[in-house]
């Protein structure tokens, strides 16, 4: 039987709704905890296939539209990396009121989300056993952009509002040729279908501009040292290109400084490798657990 996830809305400190998918609870699930993060102008439903495939391998699993995003609220501020860091402890500590068991989780984080989870154990790592950074967590923009308004520039989202809806799932389809239809939809969900059969993205051009400049703003080098928590990144490459070089740089220099460090390579991959290849991916997440690298 397909498992399909409930919804439910958590409000943050500053009032703020936050949509959550929950496909299993700690009270039917022998397994743990886990809070899955998706990556810039992404959403909740791009974690499906993985969500999935983790739950029936006896977890409990969540997912979260941050702020700005998906079907969560959409306010002008607080797209900042320490605060959004805040929205998920809010996140944290309400399925823990909710759930008695739920205690301690694993949180996921793609891309983004990665260097959020990233500054969540740095801030919080005392609430969770442990993070994993999906193509993500190392992210270091200012390096390649030393000057904001160039990253400004060169990051800025492609203008799709207005888009009719099926030319642009005929792209992503295009662009993703072994995606699943799971994972085209999960995309398309980073979008509002207008009556008129168009998109517009929930998350706005300035708001993505905010969270962008946060993100730039971000340096994880400097925490690494400071993390105690386990810390597991999955890293997608597709060739030896200057990019992955460093990638790998910044990698090997977390590995190097993090109390409890792992990386697995996914290659050749996407940036969205869990949508990709969700059940390897579920895998991979459940034998470290499995295996104790976050006991």
């Amino acid at each position: 039987m397909t498992i399909t996830p409930n919804t439910f809305h958590i409000s943050t400190r500053d009032g703020i709704s936050l949509r959550m998918l929950q496909w299993s609870s700690v009270d039917e699930s022998p397994g743990i905890p886990i809070l899955l993060i998706h990556g810039l102008a992404s959403n909740a439903r791009l974690w499906d296939g993985p969500a999935r495939r983790l739950a029936e391998l006896g977890h409990a699993v969540t997912a979260i539209d941050l702020r700005g995003h998906g079907l969560s609220d959409k306010p002008n501020t607080g797209y900042d990396m320490a605060n959004i860091a805040d929205d998920v402890l809010d996140v944290v500590n309400a399925l823990g009121a909710r759930q008695r068991n739920w205690v301690r989780p694993l949180v996921l984080g793609q891309s983004w989300g990665g260097n959020i989870v990233v500054e969540y154990a740095h801030r919080y790592g005392d609430t969770i056993r442990g993070i994993v950074a999906v193509d993500g967590g190392s992210i270091e923009l200012s390096e390649a952009f030393p000057e904001w308004e160039q990253c400004k520039v060169t990051m800025a989202p492609p203008a799709i509002a207005g888009m009719q809806y099926d030319k642009l799932r005929s792209y992503i389809r295009a662009a993703h040729l072994d995606w699943s239809e799971e994972a085209i939809d999960g995309q398309m969900h980073n979008m509002e279908r207008m009556a008129d059969n168009t998109i517009r993205p929930h998350l706005t051009f300035d708001r993505h501009i905010d969270v962008l400049h946060g993100l730039w703003m971000h340096k994880p080098s400097m925490l690494w040292s400071e993390i105690k928590v386990p810390v597991m990144f999955t890293p997608a490459s597709r060739s030896e290109d200057h990019h992955t070089q460093s990638k790998r740089a910044q990698i090997q220099f977390a590995l190097d400084n993090l109390a409890h460090g792992r990386v697995e390579w996914f290659t050749p991959a996407d940036h969205d490798l869990h949508a990709q290849f969700p059940l390897q991916f579920a895998g991979v997440v459940d034998d470290a657990i499995t295996s104790g690298f976050f006991s």
